[in-house]
Parts: structure tokens; sequence; C-alpha cells
């Protein structure tokens, strides 16, 4: 099987939700069969990743899309339309000469590409010598995201914004819906959303997963501490993405104040790439630190006694609530942050959402030891049996192979 693995993104360095899906669907089906990958890159992404398996073929244009696509000039065409600008960031000319390129010396059975961002290079994929099946992944429902992200946007410009957008990609998502011949979701909510868009689409759901092995033995190398000698409470996730901004903010400045006037040993970790100033500025607190890009995230869930999820904005599911279990730290979330997983609350984690709420099950974790043991062992068992990333490869690389066995 000759597969075309087509990104927004590069899929390294795996530091984001996004690219740590791209990398192990991508391992997973590198492992089966031929694979091209094409991706558009920003600057930050110039390493060189390791190879993900046997039979994979590189293509990338650093282009850094995002930073030219938000001038003043995208702002105003994404908002009248009709494409929303979460489509106008990612055309880019050179891009779509090297996706004909690759059409026109290569013979592709299927392409997976990789979200509505790359909906306008659609055509191009048509316009090869055969139609070739297009699988589309979908990480989030863009529209359902960019609704709830109006009401919780700073300023009234933003919200009036985002609402446009909103409505701009819900058309956009519907057309996509009926040019694909398979699309493919993080969780049941996300399919149930696409399906009142178009019910006669072929959706399935590939669920996000984890690396349960890497994340096992907490840094890697030595003994994680235990229950009583933990005070670090983590929230890991990519600090230039707005939803993170919005959590990591709401977190600091309305429970973390409360939280370690209870216990003034306790420390609040912001572990995240890129961190925006917004981000930055929340160092200046008693206690908070942020640490920007690391290697490792590793250490960080080893010094932790509590990871959190207090995202008001979410779609898709969250990468870094699994990765939490696996680590074995228990995870206090809001509803919609553990939203399509299937975490039952009270013994997988601890759901609150109001300041009041999230405040009092850290707290109650804290004096608990018997329920910090239970709630890491639990997280641990659900991921293992559930979320390992090679179990959801395979049962990707199997839809693939349905697809080609019927298009034939």
């Amino acid at each position: 099987m000759q597969v075309l693995f087509f990104s927004p993104r590069s899929f390294w360095p795996a530091n984001s939700g996004a690219r740590i899906r791209d990398y192990y669907l991508l391992r997973a089906l590198a492992s089966r069969a031929s694979v091209s990958f094409l991706g558009i890159c920003g600057a930050d992404q110039d390493a060189a990743p390791p190879s993900p398996a046997c039979g994979l073929t590189l293509a990338t244009f650093n282009l850094a899309p995002k930073k030219r696509g938000y001038s003043l000039v995208g702002i105003l065409r994404g908002f009248a339309g009709p494409t929303p600008i979460n489509i106008l960031n990612y055309w880019d000319q050179r891009v779509a000469h090297g996706l004909r390129q690759l059409l026109q010396e290569h013979t592709f059975d299927i392409v997976q590409m990789e979200g509505i961002h790359l909906a306008s290079y659609l055509p191009i994929i048509r316009s090869a010598r055969s139609r070739i099946p297009v699988v589309c992944d979908w990480h989030d429902v863009e529209s359902d995201r960019m609704s709830r992200f109006s009401a919780h946007a700073p300023g009234w410009a933003q919200r009036l914004y985002a609402r446009r957008t909103s409505l701009l990609l819900r058309k956009a998502e519907s057309r996509l819906l009926q040019e694909c011949e398979a699309h493919v979701v993080v969780s049941d909510r996300d399919a149930s959303l696409l399906r009142e868009l178009s019910p006669q689409a072929s959706i399935h759901v590939i669920e996000n997963g984890v690396d349960v092995g890497y994340y096992l033995n907490g840094n890697g190398a030595a003994e994680a501490p235990g229950f009583a000698a933990r005070h670090h409470i983590v929230f890991v996730g990519s600090m230039d993405f707005q939803a993170n901004v919005d959590a990591a903010r709401y977190f600091a400045l309305e429970v973390w104040p409360q939280l370690q006037a209870t216990n003034p040993q306790f420390r609040f970790v912001i572990v995240g790439s890129r961190p925006l100033p917004q981000v930055q500025e929340l160092a200046r607190l008693p206690g908070v630190t942020v640490t920007g890009t690391v290697d490792d995230v590793r250490p960080y869930y080893a010094q932790a006694f509590a990871a959190i999820a207090p995202l008001r904005v979410a779609g898709g599911t969250r990468l870094k609530i699994l990765e939490a279990m696996a680590a074995g730290v228990p995870l206090v979330s809001t509803t919609i942050g553990a939203e399509g997983l299937a975490a039952v609350p009270g013994r997988h984690l601890l759901l609150g959402d109001s300041p009041q709420q999230l405040l009092a099950a850290l707290v109650n974790l804290r004096n608990s030891p018997r329920l910090w043991h239970s709630l890491s062992q639990a997280g641990r068992e659900l991921v293992s049996t559930r979320y390992d990333w090679p179990k959801i490869g395979s049962s990707l690389y199997d839809l693939h192979c349905a697809l080609l066995k019927t298009s034939q």
C-alpha cells in the first residue's frame, strides 16, 4: 500500500497534541506500508526527526503560515469569507506545487489528510491521474471549538470574529464531509457533531493515545518519589494555543492563590512550548513556574501530586490527560477538559467546573493518600488497556485496508 500523509505541520518535534497524533499514526502506517509525508513546517520545526519506521519519505515546506496568515489582510479576508482564516492560513503556492509534483511522480493508493486546514488542496488531489481515496483525520471539530472560544474570548471584537469564523468553518466542514471517502475522529462526541452536518458521511472513531511504556517509569531513569514527597501541580500543553493560555490563566488567577494558602509547599508548574506573554507573566505570581519548551516532560510528572486540565475551551480529546495517567499522576479536570475520554469521574480522575470545585478536588486529593493511589492505579490501567498507540495505529491501518478494498 502506498500512502501519502499530508499534514499542516511537521510531526517533529512531537511536543504538541497534534504533532504527537501525527507522529504515532504516521509511525503505525509506515511500519505496514510505504508512506510519503508532506508537511507544512514553521520556523521552530527544523530539527531532523528520528526515523519513525521503514518506508518513510519526507517532503516539508518551511512557510510559517500562521505568522503570515494573521496579517491584517488575512484577518479581513477570513472575516469576509467565504474561506475562514483557519484554512486561508495554510494555503501556499509552493505547497500546491509540491503536492502536484508528488502526485505526478508517484502513485498513491490512499491520501490521509490531517484536518480541515488543508481543505483548499483537495482539488489538487482530485486532479491526479486516477481518483485516490482520501481519509480526513479530524483532530477536533474546529467550528465547535471556535464557538466555545467565542464565549470566553477577552474582548468583543475577538468574540465577534470567533462567532463569524465558526459559521464559516461549519460550512467548510459540511463540504469536506461530502468530498472525502472516509473521516476519522477522536471521540464519539466529535462523530455525532459531524453526522449532524452530513448523516451520509463515512465516519470512524480512531481515538487519541499515549506511549504507555515511555511514561511508565516516571522520569525514565530513577524511581519517582512517593505521594508524600510530591508538591507540584503541573499543567502540560503548548502554551501558544489559545485554549491552553485561557486554562493556565484561569487556574493561576482564580484557583491558585486559594490553593497555595492551604499549603505553602505547593508549586504550580506550567510546562509547555512557546509560552505567550500572557502565560510568561504568570511566573510573577508566588509559587508559579513557567518552563517554556522542555526536552522531556516525565521529570515534571515525577514530581507532581496532581496534573490539571482546567480547560474552558476545547475540542477533540486531550493527550495531556492520557500522558498524566500513563505517568501515574492523578488528574483534576473540568468536564470539557476530559470530554470524549472513557474516564469515569471518581474512578479515573476528579472533575470540577468552577474555581471552588477545582480547589476542593485538589485539597481532597492532597489529604487522601488512599484516593491518590487509587486514581493513579486506575488511570494507568485505563490507558494500558484502551489508549496505547500500537493498538490505535493498528485500527487506522485496518481502516485504510478496508477503504482500499472497497474502492478497487
